[in-house]
């Protein structure tokens, strides 16, 4: 004794099918970044607490909106746009847009962001001239991103001199 013919069982489980794939999509786009990045095989701290929001695209792009340029510090200086963009593949970030580091008294763009093998405890920073590999302990934590005038005030009177207007 069949209770649905063979087209009513074809529409129920295709709508099942469409309900499945909608909360999963919920549930994916309620997520951190944060938590995509572990989930990617990259440290939660790559990128600040300041996350407003995200994207990616089914090809992989992925596209973090920030409440606006900032600046932090891991080893170095490092400033955020308001965007950042980059295609993300499990254990790296491939040509990044928005992200520039202090390297020497200069700011360099960060081109790459890879982890090739976690268990070494390092990560990759592509900076175009050179690869710098830092500790993986370094971004553990999304760290606080500062506006920019902000921290480079906060600097200059660390070091004991006043923003001269």
């Amino acid at each position: 004794m069949a209770f649905f013919s063979s087209n009513q069982s074809r529409v129920y489980l295709t709508r099942l099918l469409w309900f499945f794939i909608f909360f999963c999509s919920l549930t994916l786009s309620s997520s951190s970044i944060h938590d995509l990045l572990v989930s990617r095989g990259l440290p939660a701290g790559l990128l600040p607490k300041e996350v407003k929001s995200y994207t990616l695209s089914e090809n992989g792009t992925l596209e973090v909106f920030l409440d606006g340029p900032c600046l932090t510090k891991y080893e170095n200086r490092v400033f955020f746009d308001s965007v950042v963009r980059a295609n993300l593949t499990y254990g790296s970030l491939i040509g990044v847009v928005g992200l520039t580091q202090e390297e020497l008294f200069l700011w360099l763009p960060v081109k790459d962001i890879i982890v090739d093998d976690p268990k070494s405890g390092l990560i990759l920073f592509d900076i175009g001239v050179a690869h710098k590999q830092l500790s993986l302990s370094l971004f553990e934590e999304p760290p606080d991103c500062k506006p920019q005038g902000m921290l480079k005030n906060h600097v200059r009177k660390e070091k004991g001199f006043e923003a001269v207007r």
